[in-house]
């Protein structure tokens, strides 16, 4: 019986392992942690952000900065659909939220990990954990896998480790291109009255533009204790991350807190000043913020809070819609996405196929999940590659 090494007990070695033919293969899975499938756990706050609802692989591949090219054909023959599908058939009801996030009904990332606990244990797949490996060697037809447990041999290598360094070293030194590691999915740290005390603060839809980087994204957002957050942050982090690495993370952004050009905003204000000419500027709700959010505007537009909207200077109605739709921030540092740490980097696709998750360097060698230069944006999207990458792995495995 040929034996299966799987390095790494996350979503991606343990999907592969659960899809394997155990009539055919001696199957064993080595995690350096006390826990297996970790991320799974934390994900989506405890959650299990386990897919996203978008089943047309052309409007998936849209959410991933590196890998869009390449996963187009593995997400063909396993997108989140079929994910749905193979939770649902091992009892594990999953809803979907109003944003396309798909979490199990319990919302407990449990249920998912005891699913495919429960299916590993049927098909009798040995799981070490606390298991470190230190080095795998290439002895003839088979692998040797050297470890803190002793060494163990392998016909076949399923390389899910996720992106450490150490992990990147040892593929590295068999022989594997890696790309250098940068963070992806990060917030931005921005110092500025306009956000001070007002952590919590949200906004439905904002626009997000880096100016030199010609680059925008949309979507809510976020005030926080050390700048701003949400995914229109996120996205534009992840999209733009090598760039902003090479910027050492200092550079300007451009935020549009509500959404409308300035000449929409003007617009509104002036409708408003029309309907309501007695109220103090204060207590005009003319734009959907928080009233919080709003005073702040007109104390860094400085602007007197109780004067009457009908006595607003043409030059303080500019400064107001300046710093509503137009507010420039200093970035001068980043900070990491909650426990959901993604990383930009990994081995280099050119040396995968993408037909099987198969090494083009080393035979019998598969690789799939975050040890890859593959990374998503935030709303599950990199689970579903680690699920995709997973099946392919056993479909190419498993007897046709």
């Amino acid at each position: 019986m040929r034996r299966i090494i799987i390095i790494g007990g996350g979503a991606a070695g343990f999907f592969c392992a659960a899809n394997l033919d155990e009539n055919l293969y001696k199957i064993t899975i080595l995690e350096q942690n006390s826990d297996v499938l970790q991320k799974v756990k934390i994900s989506g706050g405890g959650r299990c952000n386990v897919t996203h609802a978008c089943f047309d692989p052309r409007e998936l591949v849209q959410f991933y900065p590196r890998g869009n090219k390449e996963l187009l054909s593995v997400f063909t023959r396993f997108q989140p659909g079929d994910t749905m599908e193979w939770f649902e058939n091992r009892k594990v009801s999953l809803k979907i939220e109003n944003d396309n996030r798909v979490f199990p009904e319990s919302n407990s990332s449990q249920s998912i990990i005891n699913a495919m606990l429960q299916e590993i244990q049927q098909k009798g797949v040995e799981v070490k954990t606390k298991c470190s490996v230190r080095e795998i060697e290439k002895l003839d037809e088979k692998y040797i896998v050297k470890t803190s447990l002793g060494d163990f041999e392998a016909d076949i290598v399923v390389y899910s480790t996720g992106s450490s360094p150490k992990s990147l070293k040892m593929i590295e030194n068999l022989g594997h291109k890696v790309v250098d590691l940068i963070p992806s999915l990060f917030t931005f740290n921005i110092k500025d009255d306009l956000l001070k005390d007002l952590a919590g603060t949200s906004f439905e839809m904002a626009e997000t533009s880096i100016p030199k980087l010609k680059t925008d994204e949309s979507g809510p957002l976020l005030i926080t204790h050390w700048g701003l957050s949400g995914p229109a942050i996120l996205k534009i982090s992840a999209w733009e991350a090598i760039n902003l690495a090479k910027a050492k993370y200092n550079f300007e952004i451009v935020v549009n807190f509500i959404s409308k050009d300035p000449d929409e905003a003007e617009e509104l204000f002036q409708k408003f000043r029309q309907s309501n000419p007695k109220k103090t500027i204060g207590q005009s709700k003319i734009f959907d913020v928080t009233n919080r959010f709003w005073q702040r505007i007109l104390e860094v537009s400085k602007v007197d809070l109780n004067k009457q909207i009908a006595n607003i200077s043409g030059k303080e109605m500019h400064t107001i819609i300046e710093n509503l739709c137009r507010k420039k921030f200093q970035v001068t540092g980043k900070s990491t996405f909650k426990d959901e740490f993604v990383t930009a980097g990994g081995v280099d696709l050119k040396e995968i196929n993408f037909k099987n998750m198969s090494s083009k360097i080393l035979p019998n060698f598969y690789i799939a999940g975050e040890v890859l230069n593959i990374d998503a944006v935030t709303g599950g999207f990199n689970f579903q590659a680690c699920w995709s990458e997973a099946w392919l792995i056993a479909q190419d495995l498993n007897p046709k």
